[in-house]
Order: structure tokens, then C-alpha cells, then sequence
């Protein structure tokens, strides 16, 4: 008895052993190999290139594509209204003429004269409030004389070259059901724009009432802006177009407010070029369009 325990405790002992060796072995080889995994030099990944044949090669990504601009001439008749006018608030009737050289360029001229002009709150405030003396005869009428809007800057007209960009086109949906072509299109160029504004006078003549008249001259600055158009995939389209008008400098108020010799932003006694300021100018306008050929071509 005593024999049989002896073995059977020498076989248990050494089973323990050898899984004991085995366990060590695998855990040696398996930092080994995760070792190597890590020292292995990185592989790039390469996209496979997919070369199409059949009837799809070489064929556009687009077929039948209405091009709604390329060799067409367009002429657009509209609206526009001037915004965060200080004195005074404009409404222009618009014109656009423009080719297009291809269906993502074109070049033309945008041109506009202001129909009619309404006066801000803050002019008609400044008529029935301002106080009427000796330090301000200068910058304001007279009560029996012509009123204050007569002297604020107004713009009469504008006309200049541009060239249109189309980068984006797409479909615009109403309530799923109708669906409109529509590009958007970015536009640059030169404003040769109508100022009127208070007429120069000197230190003695701007205190007669006579100097509050205005006279009209022209300025010309940078003109951009965006615009969407909708097609009706023949001869109408309608715009929705932005416009910026910036770095024209008027004098809004018709005050005298800069101009000193040793110091140009203080009040010389006179109106004149001096006085003119910088003025972002902005505008927004709805326009309808008419292009021709009347049916715009197809792509391949």
C-alpha cells in the first residue's frame, strides 16, 4: 500500500511539473512573437485602382446634364434695396447683360438707378430735434430753410463691368414635390456709382442756407457679392442676388466734420472732399431673367 501511494505521488508530482514547464514555454513563446510583431517595420496601405471597361469607360460622371449657362446670353431685369442705411434708404431698378463663356464662367455688366429714396428715423429725428444756432449753422438748416434730408448722401445710379463665377449647382425641393434647378453663382468687378450729396462750400458760405443744396458726382469702388438663380429649364429664371459696395467714401451726413490742417479728423468750418468717410455699402435684389437660346444644351 504504502508502495502504491509512493508512485502515484511521483506521477501526480511529475504531470505537475511538466504542465508547470509547458505553461513557461508558451508564455516565452508568446512574448517572443509579440516582440517581433512590434519590431516589424509598418506596411502603407494602398487603394486598389479600379479600372472601369465595357460601356462605362471612360464615360462623364454626369450624362444629359442641362447646361443652363454656357453659350447663353442672359438679361435680367429686377429690384434692389440698400440695407443699414444711416440717413437714407434707396430702392434701385436693376439691370444685368452677361455671356457666358462656359457653363461655370461668365462676363457682363450690372447696372442700376435709385427709383426712390426714403428717409431713416434718425434723419427725421435730427430735423425735429436738433438745436439750430451758431455752432451748428454749419451742419444744419435752418427751420425755414430746406430740411436736413436735402443735404444727406443719396445713391443715384451705378453701373460697371463684372465677371460671374458659378462653382455650385444643384436641386432645391419644395415640400418634395417640386424641384427647381438651382447654382450658386459669386460675382466681381468696378462700381462707377452716382453720389449725391451737400455741395462743397467754404467757411463763409456754409452758413447760408444755400449751401445745404446737394450736387451729384461720381465715385468708383469694388463691387461683390453671391447670388442663387432658379431655373425653369427654358427661357425664365429667377435671381436672388447679394452685393457689397465697399471703400466708397461719401459724406453721408453732409456735416462738417473733419479737416484741419493739424488735425484732419476735427471740424475745419468748411464742407469739401475732406469730410468724406468710408462706408461698407450693401444691397439685396430679386431679379427675373431671360436667356437665350431659349432651351439651354445638353451635356454627352
Amino acid at each position: 500500500m504504502k508502495r502504491k501511494l509512493s508512485r502515484t505521488h511521483a506521477n501526480l508530482t511529475n504531470r505537475a511539473l511538466r504542465v508547470r514547464t509547458a505553461w513557461r514555454c508558451g508564455a516565452i513563446v508568446s512574448s517572443a512573437l509579440a516582440a517581433l510583431v512590434v519590431t516589424l517595420p509598418a506596411r502603407s496601405a494602398h487603394a486598389q485602382e479600379i479600372q472601369l471597361t465595357g460601356p462605362l469607360a471612360g464615360a462623364p460622371p454626369v450624362r444629359k446634364l442641362r447646361l443652363y449657362r454656357e453659350g447663353r446670353v442672359e438679361f435680367a431685369l429686377g429690384a434692389s434695396r440698400t440695407l443699414l442705411d444711416e440717413y437714407q434708404r434707396t430702392l434701385f431698378i436693376t439691370a444685368r447683360l452677361q455671356y457666358h463663356l462656359a457653363d461655370w464662367i461668365g462676363i457682363g455688366v450690372f447696372g442700376g438707378f435709385g427709383a426712390w429714396s426714403q428717409s431713416t428715423d434718425l434723419t427725421d429725428k435730427i430735423q425735429a430735434t436738433a438745436p439750430r444756432n451758431t455752432r451748428t449753422q454749419k451742419n444744419i438748416p435752418p427751420l425755414n430753410g430746406p430740411k436736413f434730408d436735402a443735404q444727406t448722401a443719396k445713391l443715384k445710379y451705378m453701373v460697371g463691368p463684372q465677371v460671374t463665377i458659378s462653382p455650385f449647382r444643384g436641386k432645391l425641393a419644395l415640400f418634395q414635390k417640386l424641384f427647381v434647378d438651382t447654382d450658386l453663382y459669386l460675382h466681381g468687378g468696378a462700381a462707377f456709382v452716382g453720389v449725391e450729396e451737400r455741395k462743397d462750400c467754404t467757411e463763409i458760405t456754409c452758413n447760408l442756407p444755400s449751401s445745404f443744396a446737394s450736387e451729384t458726382r461720381v465715385a468708383i469702388a469694388p463691387t461683390f457679392g453671391l447670388g442663387l438663380t432658379f431655373y425653369t429649364r427654358g427661357l425664365l429664371s429667377v435671381n436672388l442676388e447679394y452685393r457689397a459696395i465697399p471703400f466708397m467714401k461719401t459724406n453721408r451726413g453732409g456735416f462738417d466734420s473733419r479737416g484741419l490742417k493739424n488735425n484732419v479728423d476735427f471740424p475745419d468750418g468748411q464742407i469739401n472732399s475732406d469730410d468724406r468717410t468710408n462706408k461698407f455699402n450693401q444691397m439685396i435684389g430679386l431679379s427675373i431673367g431671360f436667356s437665350l437660346p431659349g432651351a439651354p444644351k445638353l451635356s454627352e
